[in-house]
């Protein structure tokens, strides 16, 4: 596969809920950057944030806007959307990806904190 293909099978397992399968597309020390959250590196760690908060997902999609690729780098423009118990949750993001060797090892999403954080509920 491609990147581009790599990344759109990645995403198409996100959108299924299957994050076993995602994970299985990145290398062992894949860094995960949710920029104005946290970074991570590897695949346990990512199922460690990427799993409670899917859990609690019944529908998600990842429509991509614009998406541009470059050698091993994909770049893509999309809205995060998360079917939750209160309702859609649905962020503007945008995402850079490197591929090598058909795994991801790179991972890094922009995202405005306010956005999210003005759509969960109170507590």
């Amino acid at each position: 596969m491609t990147p581009l293909e790599t990344v759109h099978a990645f995403i198409a397992a996100i959108e299924r809920n299957d994050l076993p399968a995602a994970l299985a597309m990145v290398s062992e020390n894949c860094e995960y950057d949710n920029v104005p959250m946290m970074k991570v590196f590897g695949p346990e760690a990512m199922n460690g944030i990427l799993g409670p908060m899917f859990a609690g997902c019944t529908e998600i999609s990842w429509p991509i806007h614009r998406e541009a690729a470059s050698g091993n780098y994909v770049f893509n423009e999309r809205t995060d959307r998360f079917k939750m118990a209160h309702g859609w949750l649905e962020l503007p993001v945008t995402g850079v990806w490197e591929v090598v060797n058909g795994k991801i090892t790179l991972w890094r999403d922009y995202f405005d904190m306010q956005t999210y954080l003005k759509q969960m509920p109170a507590s």
